[in-house]
């Protein structure tokens, strides 16, 4: 008799529970890794922010109330998963704040809103 050659059905089986157990453990990390990636891309676009912010403050004295004063664009990859807002005072000693306020999937990231102002100042400081 000729043995035939394949697979049995149980072994497909324990096969596909195996890549199911790996892909449930593999699959949360992975969207913790994009969400820190992103969290990145939103920390360097605020440091950006806050670089330009500091030459207008030496070029015209005050801080620029929008990103579009700065002649900046900020990268889609960062405005479709943070929401970028200035806050400037005017007072005697001008200040501004930079702040990104995760929207749609990063919302789910553990940090949250991201901050830095002219003193450089950034919070939460146990995620920069």
């Amino acid at each position: 008799m000729k043995k035939e050659g394949g697979f049995t059905l149980i072994e497909v089986m324990v096969t596909v529970a195996i890549v199911g157990i790996l892909a449930s453990i593999a699959y949360p990390s992975y969207l913790s890794q994009i969400r820190k990636s992103r969290r990145a891309e939103a920390q360097s676009t605020l440091m950006s922010i806050a670089g330009k912010q500091q030459q207008m403050m030496l070029d015209t004295r005050s801080y620029a109330d929008s990103v579009a004063t700065l002649n900046m664009t900020v990268a889609s990859s960062v405005s479709t998963n943070y929401s970028i807002s200035l806050t400037v005072t005017t007072a005697t000693v001008p200040t501004f704040s930079a702040l990104a306020t995760p929207i749609g999937g990063q919302a789910a990231d553990s940090c949250g809103a991201l901050s830095v102002n002219q003193a450089g100042v950034k919070s939460p400081s146990n995620c920069w």
